[in-house]
């Protein structure tokens, strides 16, 4: 029987730090998909720059992941109920509230462990581990 892991997020400008995140994932089971979040539903943190196919596309070309989807316009749940699978991995510093996540997926009966990533080991000052960071990076070069 196939384990399948679905990890989520913005991913709007790739970086070691996702790719650690969707590695780890991957590890969880035999298949990774990868919900790639719709701008939006990105609330928590300021509007992507790059638009959501071309996040989706970059995501699903990386190795560890063998599938990338949009997330669903409003219910973010959707794609979850719909691929029914074991785990969810979530990132270590993503902002859910673990308990929150685990009661609305016993609500609509859907059966699978939350597990979170660890945080990825920094190669120094010179790696960038977050899109703020990456952004905040251009502006102070090229601003």
């Amino acid at each position: 029987m196939t384990r399948t892991v679905i990890a989520q997020g913005t991913f709007d400008i790739l970086h070691p730090g996702h790719v650690h995140y969707l590695e780890e994932a991957a590890a969880m089971g035999d298949e990774l998909i990868v919900i790639v979040a719709r701008s939006s539903n990105v609330d928590h943190k300021q509007t992507p720059i790059c638009p959501a196919t071309q996040r989706r596309d970059v995501v699903g070309a990386l190795e560890a992941v063998d599938e990338a989807i949009l997330g669903h316009e409003t219910d973010i749940f959707v794609p979850i109920e719909e691929i029914e699978p074991d785990v969810i991995a979530l990132g270590h510093d993503q902002h859910h509230d673990e308990a929150a996540i685990a009661a609305e997926l016993e609500r609509r009966g859907i059966d699978c462990e939350l597990e979170r990533a660890s945080a990825s080991d920094s190669a120094g000052d010179e790696e960038l581990l977050s899109t703020r960071l990456i952004v905040d990076r251009i502006l102070e070069r090229r601003g």
